[in-house]
């Protein structure tokens, strides 16, 4: 049986039931009586994200980045535990992935599920990105399936739709973009059927993007239709550039394919810039590695972006590092910070971080 999206987060607009209040994961106060709970009641008061000492430090080094930490890098973690780890850590936000065991977005309750993470984020004084990465959450069988490019139009359908439930979750939660991807060109179908196929698909999505307010941040993806900088704009301009369709830049994927270095990919794409992912890599090599890993030279990459006013979050990207994801997410932001530090205009340009790369 293949499943499909529930009716939007906000569903028939009926207020829920009342039920016992829980964390972002189920468990009651009974079971989890230490965790300050935002099920239900009174909306709590919201921490203030500067009084964190690591992020003061941050911005007073002349850094207005944001970073944040992807739930596809956490997913071992309940998400009540990953969203306390990350702001216990100093982090600004999340990269929330829709899947399974994150927020399901095919799971009953969607609406009172969303309400409680929306609590939780609001209460720890993180900001969020919704992510469609997912690679089973509508197919167990077929990673990332079914895709926007399929030949079938009811599986592009199941896309879209999953798509448009996450930007009504979005909406909800407050989150600043939606993420997503093309897919890979199915076997059989040439490159012109793809494109019209991903662009008459998308369409219904930036409808609900342009209604709900959200930006619908396109990521280019290595060995996907849509793989480059230049491939994004060929969409831009084949959609007649509409208004929510944003820009998903992420820094390695710039390392690993792009003719420009990963900074000048950066500026060139600050008009378009939605959201950014952020991890070291290899050139031609389509590895999310842990930073200090790769190749990339972060300090002049962070001033780029500085420079650019971006106000979103910058989220470490680790989807194959869960095994020890507490530890990554640990590791990487003192080196952002000590990154971004070091790029600012008062700091010292001699300091760099350990593990960068420098030409």
């Amino acid at each position: 049986m293949t499943r499909t999206p529930d009716q939007g987060a906000s569903g028939d607009g009926t207020a829920a039931p009342a039920r016992p209040q829980t964390s972002v994961d189920g468990r009651t106060p009974a079971q989890d009586p230490s965790r300050d709970l935002t099920g239900g009641g009174a909306r709590p008061a919201r921490r203030n994200p500067d009084a964190d000492p690591d992020r003061e430090q941050s911005r007073s080094a002349g850094s207005s980045l944001r970073f944040g930490y992807g739930t596809n890098g956490l997913a071992d973690l309940r998400l009540d535990d990953a969203l306390a780890l990350l702001a216990d850590l100093g982090y600004d936000g999340v990269g929330l992935t829709l899947d399974h065991m994150h927020l399901d977005p095919l799971a009953p309750d969607l609406a009172a599920r969303t309400r409680r993470v929306a609590h939780r984020l609001d209460a720890l004084g993180l900001g969020v990105t919704v992510e469609t990465g997912a690679r089973y959450v509508l197919d167990p069988r077929r990673k990332h399936g079914p895709s926007l490019l399929d030949a079938d139009p009811d599986d592009r359908a199941r896309r879209a739709g999953l798509l448009v439930q996450a930007v009504r979750v979005a909406a909800d939660l407050g989150a600043h973009a939606v993420h997503c991807f093309s897919g890979v060109v199915p076997d059989g179908t040439d490159e012109d059927t793809a494109w019209k196929r991903l662009a008459e698909t998308l369409t219904p999505v930036l409808d609900a993007a342009t209604a709900a307010g959200i930006p619908l941040a396109v990521e280019p993806e290595p060995g996907h239709l849509l793989a480059t900088l230049a491939d994004f704009h060929h969409l831009r301009r084949t959609l007649g550039d509409p208004e929510p369709l944003g820009l998903t830049l992420d820094i390695g994927h710039c390392q690993c394919l792009e003719p420009l270095p990963p900074a000048d990919c950066v500026r060139d794409a600050a008009p378009w810039l939605r959201h950014v992912q952020i991890e070291d890599m290899r050139r031609g090599v389509h590895e999310h590695l842990p930073f200090g890993d790769g190749e990339i030279d972060f300090p002049p990459v962070l001033a780029a972006l500085a420079a650019t006013g971006y106000q979103g979050l910058t989220v470490v990207e680790l989807p194959r590092h869960s095994h020890a994801g507490p530890h990554f997410a640990a590791r990487s932001l003192p080196f952002l910070r000590r990154a971004a530090a070091s790029a600012a205009p008062h700091g010292d340009p001699s300091a760099t971080p350990e593990g960068s790369r420098t030409p």
